[in-house]
């Protein structure tokens, strides 16, 4: 059994995390096995010796071993990618620390970073008197969004339910993320209550559509109180429009929500948030996740609401919290758990305002305006390709795309198995999705290490494999 003391442990450690992070663009972007033999190598059940830090030390080295490397410029399958290195030492800072940035007690500082970080996004997106909150990721902060509208729609709600009064309506772009439906089901409101409005040719809520669904709504009685908008869709990457929802509200008095978990970075450039995001000020509220674009360690997320913390506060807190919480000198709202969904908090406030602090807003506009010419590029090599095409043209951040199938063969399997092949060789993992009852590959850039000539290499690695697939299929007819 080998002992070690803190100082070498930390050593270790050190030498370990360096040496990973040296080798996270170089090779492979994973060591690729099936789970059953994945399962076998790992040997998770054999027997160890406790207190024995070598053997810790082993698991972490498998870990690292096996693991995905996120910074990989062949790693282009989610919203992020590998993080940020400030973001990083604030992820290890707040493990070292281990706290709850619940109460101001036992996170002073991070509460001090989380306020003033929530005024500086509060002061960008132009909530002139605003609140907010860090939450575990925009599937939350949707949810919060959505109880708060609930709660100033229906007062009565938090006490009595929802029983015996008006029915309660939100309506969300068809193509808008599935935390929708999941806060619909939480809160009670039921999944025939989440109105999908069909998305036109650009992958936008139909406005129209929109506008007729919310007048047969509250002719049969109901209230429509919540409406989504997305700023960046999943699969299409997709703006819904802002100012005709704004009409809208106006003659319906929905709370007017933007989900920017993909796409709100844009407001970081004012030339992006002008083209993506004009009258963003004017929601009720809105969201974006630090930890995609932005890339700060995972999760980071924000919340950011119209008005006052009373409302917030009102949705959020139940039953008796005197014993933990209190109140600032003057009245105002110290402890932030009192703000929070959950009583425990993870300190995430000190990997953003390292980022912040590090990059400036000025650094993550340029990185979100590459991001897009990057896009811009992709889609451009893609439609001079003569054996590729893209699945609809592109909207913003996403490139839905695919390899041409030839006549009568199924677009869909040869795509798959491309995207398999490539992930089984270990050198490229894409995503799916889709696009009018279509599958296509879904290129997302969100990866610092992607240029214009890992573009290339990827797009090069599709056509190789889509042609030798197709090769295969023909020798094995021969």
């Amino acid at each position: 059994m080998t002992t070690m003391q803190p100082e070498q442990i930390f050593q270790r450690l050190a030498q370990l995390f360096a040496a990973y992070q040296q080798e996270q663009t170089k090779g492979d972007y994973v060591v690729y096995l099936d789970p059953g033999e994945l399962q076998k190598r790992l040997d998770l059940e054999q027997e160890s010796l406790p207190g024995d830090w070598q053997e810790l030390f082993h698991w972490v080295e498998t870990y690292l071993h096996y693991a995905v490397k996120t910074a990989h410029p062949g790693y282009l399958n989610r919203m992020w990618a590998g993080a940020n290195l400030p973001s990083i030492i604030g992820e290890m800072t707040a493990a070292l620390t281990n706290t709850s940035a619940c109460t101001y007690e036992t996170a002073p500082v991070s509460t001090l970073m989380e306020k003033y970080l929530i005024q500086s996004m509060l002061d960008l997106v132009g909530f002139q008197h605003g609140v907010g909150q860090m939450t575990t990721g925009s599937s939350n902060a949707n949810m919060i969004a959505m109880l708060a509208a609930r709660n100033r729609y229906s007062h009565c709600v938090k006490q009595q339910g929802l029983f015996g009064r008006k029915e309660l309506f939100a309506f969300v772009n068809e193509e808008a993320h599935y935390s929708l439906d999941r806060a619909a089901n939480i809160l009670g409101l039921g999944s025939e209550h989440l109105i999908k409005v069909p998305a036109d040719e650009h992958g936008r809520m139909d406005t129209q559509i929109l506008a007729a669904e919310l007048e047969r709504v509250s002719e049969a009685g109901g209230k429509p109180f919540f409406v989504t908008a997305t700023a960046g869709t999943t699969v299409r990457g997709g703006y819904d429009r802002l100012e005709p929802l704004l009409a809208l509200r106006e003659s319906y008095n929905f709370w007017l929500h933007v989900d920017g978990a993909w796409g709100g970075p844009v407001v970081f450039s004012p030339k992006l948030r002008a083209q993506y995001l004009p009258l963003l000020e004017q929601a009720d509220s809105f969201t974006l996740d630090f930890h995609k674009m932005s890339g700060t360690a995972l999760m980071c997320n924000v919340l950011l609401m119209q008005g006052n913390s009373s409302e917030l506060r009102q949705a959020l807190s139940a039953g008796d919290e005197s014993y933990i919480f209190r109140e600032g000198e003057d009245g105002s709202v110290r402890d932030l758990g009192t703000l929070s969904l959950q009583c425990g908090r993870r300190v995430d406030s000190l990997k953003w305002f390292l980022d912040w602090k590090f990059y400036g807003r000025e650094g993550l506009a340029r990185r979100v305006e590459q991001y897009l010419e990057l896009c811009a590029y992709a889609e451009a090599q893609i439609l001079q390709h003569e054996q590729l095409e893209m699945a609809v043209p592109r909207e913003s951040f996403n490139i839905c795309f695919r390899f041409r199938a030839p006549a009568g063969m199924d677009a869909a399997k040869l795509n798959t198995a491309i995207r398999e092949r490539m992930q089984r060789q270990g050198r490229y993992l894409v995503g799916t999705g889709f696009v009018r009852g279509e599958l296509a590959l879904r290129l997302l850039v969100t990866n610092t290490q992607v240029g214009r000539p890992e573009i290339d290499a990827f797009l090069a690695a599709v056509v190789r494999s889509g042609q030798e697939i197709l090769t295969a299929r023909d020798t094995a007819f021969q």
